[in-house]
C-alpha cells in the first residue's frame, strides 16, 4: 500500500491531528486507557514543548489540535509511548481477543514489535488560520454529539469542549490564540 499523502507541511506550526487504532478496535471505554493519553500530554507539555489547542478522544480514535517546535517528532513519541501503556493495560486486563487482532494487524516487516496498535500516519492537516482552527475545533467538539454520546458538546469528559465552555478538561488546552 502506498504511503499517506498527508505530512506536516510546517513542523512547527498547528495542525489537526487524527489517530485511529487498528480496525477501529474500541479500546478507550475504560478511563484507565482514556488516562494514558492524558498523561502522556501532559508530559508533552511540560517536557517537549506540546500545545494542545484541542482533543476529543472516542472509543477507537482521537483528534487533536496540536503545536510543538517539532511537531512530528512529538507526535511520534505520543503515539509511541501510547501504544505500549495501552497495549501492556490490555495484557494485564487480559483482553485476548483485542490483543489477537492487534497482532494479526502488525506489518509483517515490523520485527520490532508484537502488536500494531495505531494505524500509520495521523493524517496531520495544518491549521492555516483562525477560521480554520475554529472550524477543526467544532468538528472534534461535536463528535459526540453527532454519535448520540452526549446531548451537549461539554458533557463528554473527553474531550476539550469543556475547557472552551469555561469549565475544565481532562489536560489543559491552549485557549489564548
Amino acid at each position: 500500500m502506498a504511503r499517506s499523502r498527508y505530512y506536516f507541511a510546517e513542523p512547527d506550526r498547528p495542525h489537526f491531528l487524527t489517530c485511529t487504532v487498528v480496525e477501529w478496535l474500541p479500546v478507550f471505554t475504560r478511563q484507565e486507557a482514556v488516562q494514558i493519553l492524558f498523561d502522556s500530554w501532559r508530559y508533552l507539555q511540560r517536557h517537549q514543548g506540546l500545545r494542545l489547542y484541542g482533543f476529543v478522544v472516542l472509543e477507537n480514535h482521537l483528534h487533536a489540535v496540536a503545536q510543538a517546535e517539532d511537531l512530528p517528532t512529538v507526535w511520534r513519541n505520543f503515539k509511541s509511548y501510547t501504544a505500549r501503556k495501552v497495549i501492556d493495560l490490555l495484557e494485564v486486563h487480559r483482553a485476548e481477543a483485542m490483543l489477537k487482532r492487534m497482532h494479526f494487524a502488525r506489518k509483517a516487516q515490523r520485527g520490532d514489535r508484537k502488536y500494531q496498535f495505531w494505524q500509520e500516519g495521523s493524517h496531520p492537516q495544518l491549521i492555516d488560520g483562525e477560521v480554520m482552527l475554529w472550524q477543526k475545533l467544532a468538528y472534534m467538539h461535536q463528535n459526540p454529539v453527532k454519535r448520540g454520546y452526549v446531548d451537549e458538546a461539554e458533557h463528554w469528559r473527553w474531550s476539550s469542549a469543556r475547557n472552551y465552555a469555561g469549565g475544565e478538561g481532562g489536560v489543559e488546552v491552549f485557549t489564548a490564540w
